[in-house]
């Protein structure tokens, strides 16, 4: 039996696109289980906190997005259960898309002529292009996509990862060299996943290590950024502006600082939002290779995170 579980997410529409291909009587919601023990597969997005304690036959969490820390976090999860997260172009190409949107933003200077259309303006620049060398934190398959689109759109594209990889449209560097990394960019695009070495690294030492007057885009997890740090970087001059998609804390508290900055941009966790058509038939194919004995698909290294 499959079960499907989240605090934040309507589920209607989950459950009929899980419909169309199992069974009706094999997926369940929490508030419809009779016996716990005949459940399997848990799906879960942002789950209630007592459920792993209830599934005593557990054989499987899937995510429903390519984030799985709400998952890791829990306590109650046991350790030999796998863990699957989604992997899709259908989740790539539109964190590429609001990624290049906001490194165009920054090169393009809209900031700037949003303030000049304001004030009534025309400053017809004879070079109105930011120079920029963009720096890719996390090569995943999400970091690497936006890599070869940003090198096919003319950019200086660097990237950092675990262990070094090579990259034809990229100068890469592994985690040892992340100072000579940082020091190379002046566009900071966090893709991390979040780990417990992720967690807080976008901080005051490390922003001081960019370049003065760097950009930075957060895409990866909330818990990544330090609000206070990055503020103080914007008030010092060490970043000329932040876009920002995820936060510690969500949604962002009315009274947080960041929404009255005016070098923040920012968007309410949408730059990539799991598609039913991506996510179900990966979820519902590990259903049935697990209920046939076969290996399973989009694991996630639990020992890594992710």
């Amino acid at each position: 039996m499959l079960l499907i579980d989240s605090a934040t997410k309507d589920l209607t529409p989950w459950l009929k696109a899980f419909k169309k291909h199992l069974p009706e009587k094999e997926v369940i919601t929490y508030d419809e289980i009779t016996d716990p023990s005949l459940v399997e597969v848990a799906v879960v997005w942002q789950h209630r906190k007592e459920l792993f304690s209830e599934l005593s036959k557990l054989k499987l969490v899937a995510s429903l997005g390519a984030g799985v820390d709400h998952i890791l976090q829990d306590p109650l999860l046991k350790p030999q259960v796998p863990v699957s997260k989604i992997v899709s172009p259908l989740l790539s190409t539109p964190m590429s898309n609001y990624c290049i949107g906001a490194i165009l933003y920054y090169h393009k200077q809209f900031d700037k002529y949003a303030l000049d259309k304001a004030d009534k303006i025309w400053d017809q620049q004879f070079d109105p292009e930011r120079k920029v060398t963009i720096g890719i934190l996390g090569l995943g398959q999400l970091g690497t996509d936006l890599a070869e689109k940003l090198h096919l759109l003319g950019f200086d594209v660097h990237g950092l990862s675990q262990t070094k990889k090579n990259l034809k449209y990229a100068t890469t560097y592994g985690a040892n060299e992340l100072e000579t990394f940082l020091s190379k960019v002046n566009v900071l695009v966090c893709m991390l996943p979040r780990t417990k070495e992720t967690t807080g690294i976008i901080n005051h030492e490390l922003l001081y290590q960019l370049p003065p007057r760097s950009f930075l885009i957060n895409v990866g997890r909330g818990p990544q950024q330090v609000n206070q740090d990055i503020i103080t970087a914007l008030d010092e001059g060490q970043l000329s502006g932040a876009f920002l998609d995820v936060f510690p804390e969500e949604p962002l508290p009315s009274n947080s600082p960041l929404w009255m900055h005016p070098n923040v941009f920012i968007t309410p966790h949408i730059a990539v939002v799991t598609k039913m058509e991506a996510a179900v038939p990966q979820i519902v194919e590990n259903y049935q290779r697990l209920k046939e004995g076969k290996g399973l698909i989009n694991l996630i290294d639990r020992s890594k995170g992710y």
